[in-house]
């Protein structure tokens, strides 16, 4: 097997034990860093991030739009008493992570974040800092191997499956494609949580403009990256079991937002989300 062709200054082949990152290859969590103005990413990123962004100029506002959600569902679970999340798809750090956002309801609060990219990581572990009374853990894992991450002795010491605990997968499942059966993925995650648990959810849709987010579709798969919009009814499937907080799931940037009405009427949707209690 060949060494990757473009390796970070950290990950020299010499180094068994550091990530091995080919930056030649776009990555969904660098691309979403560039289009939030982040400067985690690299040329192939950018190139995907610009190819969709001239597809769907929308497309910069949807990343701004998700970012946002995420920050309203955790504010919104931990306000509910839940003091553990479990954040799948984590993304390189931004501002409003979930454990700062979980720790301004609650500085008890405990997170494990996941994601599959050695950048995410190196990233989380240098600028994700927990309170003193919280914790937070930093796992490389994939949403595509549920046990792996269910079973990881590190989540494990800081997440109790036997207690309800938040399961945020944001802008994450839309990268899984048919094949590789995103419904059965979400439901060995889904069965593992207690009663009373909450999962918090987006995912882009071609539902309120079919032909703009085809067209983005079109241009983020054409290097390398898979992104498959998903249908309403497709979506809450992933919520069997769960009763849907209020609004229920609808456009993503319209969830329990205090933006005015009118500036949300002018939004180009191409997302739903939703967030839901365990039964």
């Amino acid at each position: 097997m060949s060494e990757p062709k473009n390796l970070l200054p950290w990950a020299s082949p010499r180094d068994e034990n550091a990530p091995k990152i080919d930056t030649s290859i776009p990555h969904s969590a660098r691309v979403y860093d560039y289009w939030l103005g982040g400067k985690d990413n690299f040329e192939a990123d950018r190139r995907v991030a610009e190819a969709a962004k001239t597809a769907s100029p929308g497309i910069v506002q949807g990343a701004r739009d998700n970012r946002a959600f995420l920050g309203r569902a955790v504010k919104y679970i931990a306000e509910q008493g839940i003091t553990q999340f479990l954040d799948i798809g984590t993304g390189i750090p931004t501002q409003g992570n979930t454990h700062e956002v979980a720790q301004q309801v609650n500085p008890a609060a405990r997170i494990a974040y996941v994601d599959n990219d050695p950048i995410v990581m190196t990233h989380a572990r240098a600028l994700l800092r927990s309170t003193r009374q919280g914790r937070t853990t930093y796992v490389e894992a994939d949403l595509r191997d549920p046990r792996s991450i269910i079973d990881h002795p590190e989540i494990k010491g800081v997440i109790d499956f036997s207690e309800p605990l938040a399961l945020v997968i944001v802008g994450t499942l839309m990268f899984i494609n048919d094949k590789e059966d995103p419904l059965g993925l979400v439901r060995q995650f889904t069965e593992a949580l207690v009663p009373g648990s909450y999962f918090a959810v987006s995912h882009v849709t071609a539902d309120f403009f079919p032909k703009t987010i085809a067209d983005a579709a079109d241009a983020y798969n054409s290097d390398a990256l898979g992104f498959t919009p998903r249908t309403k009814d497709q979506i809450s499937q992933y919520f069997t079991g769960f009763e849907l907080a209020e609004p229920g799931l609808v456009a993503l940037a319209t969830w329990r937002s205090d933006e005015d009405p009118a500036l949300l009427s002018q939004r180009i949707h191409g997302a739903y989300g939703a967030v839901g209690r365990k039964s």
